[in-house]
């Protein structure tokens, strides 16, 4: 084990994630660590200033991001970076190829794979490639089509197209080849939370949860179910991928034929992941596990059928002048 007793962990756009910063301090004091959150945001006015300390830096696209984490990082001391947020997977990924692993922990998987699942087409090619189950795109797809942006995340400018003439008109307006089109498919929404350890390449957990309602693109009910067929596909994806760290796979059933296919794999924490730590597969602890070089034993054992039900809470800053 490591002998520093503090933990310095930096979010990379963590702005709302207070409940999983409170679960890697208590995962810390399992461990006898402090562990204190950092989060990295373009704005001290975000609410997890109530817990961690806020550093504004960069855009995720500045060509000065890297240097500027980097220069963060060592003037913080930070030991683990967590992206939150679909760009900061990409960033976090450069940031390992060029930082010390034995300095500092960056769970993530190489820059490749988090390119690929940043941009939805080239995630459906890859998909496609490794016989996973996926929507039909066009021209194989009827209408009904749903278009995503290429490089969206939390539901962002996802449009619904009933017919040709809706389509036509709408790469009239937009670069077609910024959006990926793909059935639309009424269905129940599930997200997986896994954890894939960086050391070991072990598969530490694989916990679904239904997506029972959502706000903003953000789940508010849900609920952790042992769908053996999610999960099955879930290990078959993990394996082809070679995908590490938290990883948040998304699926749809069918409502008709319960057919399941995969919506998209974001290669961070997903914003439902505290429902599966609640349930048992406690990620933050598996993080610090592996910074601390302990080994983390396969876990099958959790809870299913926990509901989370997410409520509001509110943080006060005292800022300088009125808004």
């Amino acid at each position: 084990m490591k002998k520093n007793k503090d933990i310095n962990i930096l979010f990379l756009g963590g702005a709302k994630r207070i409940s999983i910063a409170e679960k890697f301090i208590e995962a810390g004091k399992s461990h006898n660590k402090k562990v204190s959150i950092f989060s990295y945001e373009l704005s001290k006015e975000v609410p997890i200033s109530g817990i961690a300390q806020i550093i504004v830096g960069l855009k995720w696209n500045d060509i000065k991001v890297i240097e500027h984490l980097k220069s963060t990082i060592k003037k913080n001391n930070i030991h683990i970076v967590i992206p939150f947020v679909d760009p900061a997977t990409v960033v976090a990924a450069k940031l390992k190829s060029e930082l010390d692993s034995n300095l500092v922990f960056i769970p993530v998987p190489n820059e490749d794979e988090c390119t690929i699942f940043f941009d939805k087409v080239k995630a459906n090619s890859w998909f496609e490639n490794s016989k996973i189950p996926v929507p039909p795109t066009l021209p194989r797809s009827s209408f009904p089509i749903i278009a995503k942006p290429r490089l969206g995340s939390a539901s962002k400018g996802i449009q619904v197209l009933h017919s040709k003439i809706e389509y036509a008109k709408f790469i009239s307006t937009t670069k077609k080849e910024n959006f990926l089109f793909q059935k639309y498919i009424e269905a129940t929404e599930y997200s997986v939370d896994c954890y894939v350890s960086p050391k070991t390449q072990k598969i530490i957990s694989i916990v679904p949860r239904k997506r029972l309602e959502v706000s903003g693109g953000e789940v508010t009910k849900t609920i952790t179910i042992k769908n053996t067929k999610i999960i099955s596909i879930s290990k078959n994806i993990l394996l082809k991928s070679k995908l590490t760290g938290p990883i948040t796979i998304q699926f749809l059933e069918e409502l008709k034929t319960k057919n399941i296919v995969v919506m998209e794999i974001n290669p961070r924490l997903g914003g439902g992941a505290p429902a599966s730590i609640a349930a048992g597969a406690n990620i933050p602890l598996y993080v610090l596990n592996d910074y601390l070089g302990i080994k983390t034993k396969p876990n099958n054992n959790w809870k299913k059928n926990l509901l989370m039900l997410r409520a509001y809470r509110e943080t006060y800053i005292k800022v300088k002048k009125q808004q």
